[in-house]
């Protein structure tokens, strides 16, 4: 049975985080480790834990503070420090279900030689009966993380890394940037041909509100050289996928449009600027109709 490392990111969550505590305590299987990177918390969060590991806990917890710089410094952090064989990010807002290391153990297990493995997924609910994003009618399915659409497994999912093969695929941390998609790093993963096991079961409640695609664009104006790893990335994972590629475009565009040209924006790319008007044009209208 392998150890998993339960990994939670935090920045000023001290009066949400209880509730994921919790739900660790209630965990039918108790071989895991929670590791917490605090993300520079300027509210009790220190404090709280501090209290918690004054006392006996049932399993380990460890607890690491670092200056602020955004969840995927933190992620890399945690990969660093984590003694499990597996990493489990779970947000510090979110929460488990009572069997969900029980269930990663299950499944990890049924892994064979056939593959090169990246790990396992289960889905995330809004409840244990609601699933958040698309849901399979298979048992499970075998893919790729790029290969999700084709599987009917859009949406977030409660994905368990090999710890080893995030050490081999680190986030890229850019001076001055604080936010950069995680996306880069999943799909890097399936460029290099690991597969995850994706199973039909919800492991993981969260709080999950849907928006359009640049609802919350300051991330990107105020990331613009992640948001452009993430593009170059999609154009790479997607060669043959028009759709991912508009989009992937557009989305870049729209974070820079009020700081570079659309000439710039096509060399950077390596895309036509004809490319980039239609790709701009499309994103606008998506975020239109789905007001």
């Amino acid at each position: 049975m392998a150890l998993i490392t339960i990994f939670t990111p935090t920045y000023n969550r001290r009066k949400l985080i209880e509730k994921l505590y919790q739900s660790l305590l209630s965990q039918t299987e108790k071989n895991f480790e929670w590791l917490v990177v605090d993300d520079g918390s300027t509210d009790d969060t220190e404090k709280y834990f501090t209290q918690l590991l004054s006392k006996h806990q049932p399993f380990h917890i460890r607890y690491i503070k670092q200056k602020n710089g955004g969840k995927h410094r933190a992620i890399n952090n945690g990969v660093k420090k984590a003694t499990g064989e597996l990493f489990f990010i779970v947000d510090s807002d979110d929460y488990l279900t009572e069997n969900a290391i029980d269930k990663t153990n299950q499944w990890v297990a049924t892994l064979d030689d056939s593959r090169e493995w990246a790990g396992i997924s289960g889905l995330k609910g809004y409840s244990k009966d609601s699933v958040v994003g698309q849901r399979s009618e298979a048992t499970y399915i075998d893919a790729k993380n790029s290969e999700r659409r084709k599987y009917n497994l859009l949406g977030d999912k409660a994905e368990v890394y090999f710890t080893e093969v995030l050490k081999n695929h680190p986030f890229p941390e850019i001076p001055g940037e604080n936010f950069i998609s995680e996306e880069i790093v999943w799909n890097a993963i399936a460029r290099d041909g690991y597969y995850l096991r994706w199973f039909n079961e919800i492991i993981y409640i969260c709080d999950y509100l849907d928006g359009g695609l640049t609802k919350d664009n300051s991330k990107d104006r105020n990331n613009p050289q992640g948001r452009l790893l993430w593009a170059k990335g999609q154009l790479e994972t997607f060669p043959n996928s028009w759709r991912e590629r508009f989009l992937a475009i557009g989305i870049y565009r729209h974070a820079v449009n009020d700081t570079e040209s659309i000439s710039e924006t096509a060399t950077k790319l390596g895309t036509s600027k004809i490319s980039v008007l239609i790709a701009t044009l499309l994103l606008s209208l998506y975020n239109f109709f789905s007001k």
